[in-house]
């Protein structure tokens, strides 16, 4: 037990909260806060007066903690299950490397999330001038219409993949997270659990809005049918579908990267030593390429007979697999992690 955990334990058992504990010994609550959370250690004065505050010894407080640094690695190893193996190689991450890395995939959380959704929303226009030509709504005809559609929609498609090979580029450098066994510094452990913490709340409530738009997706086409029996509100209703998808969407991968991040650098998850032994974590990638690869089958689907109006379909069914299949998927974790 390194001294964070001794602190939380004596603190708690003397039923103090941070703030008692930080004016007993005049400091800051965000300094108890620090130690805690071992992102940084006290001075020896103050060492030496928790101890008296707690009727510890220093030896108590320190010995432990010194014991933790030097053999981390031993320790990380055995915890995994390799008692009786030889030291596997271990990668280390220090605190610089795992602030940047948790800010790279904060900067490119929201871009691969947009990229995702310009794939599902891609073959909107397509729909929609089609369908407003057929109808007489707009002043071109259908073969016009659906051809500046599929332009715009090649445009919209090559920004994403743009979108994603930019961000593959700037966290390319991490990739051995997913593979390779790793040894944190004193401190990173600390700071990520805290941090992990405190976006666990944002973290479900980004399940919970993704899952419900998925949900909800098929609500503006059968409004559609009620409002309307033309087959242009039947298109409207369309569009509006895959814009709720791809809304969805967006909160499943904006929030799910950064949820992952933390996994990454802690070996949790997905990402443990068990995990990285056997076959590494595919859930993140799987997300990303899931709806890829819908488009894809849209498409393949939609184009050679021009059949928008049925093939609709695709999306909420794979919307509502997606959401189930995240659920399993989480369930299934937290199962193999208790």
């Amino acid at each position: 037990m390194i001294f964070a955990d001794k602190l939380i334990e004596l603190r708690k058992k003397n039923g103090w909260s941070q703030e008692e504990l930080a004016e007993k010994i005049n400091v800051t609550r965000q300094s108890v806060s620090k130690w805690e959370s071992a992102q940084s250690i006290p001075d020896l004065d103050k060492i030496l007066l928790l101890a008296q505050i707690f009727g510890v010894t220093t030896d108590y407080l320190l010995k432990d903690e010194i014991e933790a640094m030097q053999s981390a690695v031993g320790a990380a190893s055995n915890s995994a299950g390799y008692n009786d193996e030889p030291a596997e190689p271990v990668r280390k991450v220090s605190m610089e490397e795992a602030n940047e890395f948790l800010a790279a995939k904060e900067r490119t959380a929201g871009k691969v999330a947009l990229a995702t959704f310009l794939c599902i929303v891609s073959p909107v226009l397509v729909i929609f001038m089609a369908g407003g030509a057929e109808a007489g709504i707009l002043p071109f005809n259908e073969d016009k219409a659906g051809i500046a559609g599929l332009i715009i929609m090649f445009i919209m498609v090559a920004f994403a993949v743009a979108i994603f090979i930019s961000c593959g580029g700037m966290t390319k450098q991490f990739d051995f997270l997913e593979t390779e066994n790793i040894e944190t510094e004193y401190g990173v452990t600390g700071m990520v659990k805290e941090r992990k913490a405190t976006y666990k709340e944002t973290y479900i409530r980004n399940n919970v809005i993704g899952t419900c738009f998925a949900i909800l997706s098929v609500v503006p086409l059968f409004g559609a049918f009620l409002i309307s029996e033309s087959g242009f509100a039947a298109i409207v209703g369309v569009c509006l579908l895959l814009i709720m998808v791809g809304i969805g969407v967006v909160f499943f991968i904006n929030g799910g990267i950064r949820w992952t991040s933390y996994e990454k650098l802690l070996e949790e998850g997905e990402y443990t030593r068990r995990n990285k032994a056997g076959k590494k974590g595919i859930l993140g990638a799987l997300s990303g390429a899931y709806w890829i690869l819908t488009t894809a089958v849209y498409l393949a689907v939609s184009l050679p007979n021009d059949n928008w109006d049925e093939t609709w379909i695709i999306w909420p069914v794979a919307a509502l697999i997606f959401a189930a299949w995240r659920g399993i998927a989480a369930a299934v974790v937290n199962r193999k992690n208790s």
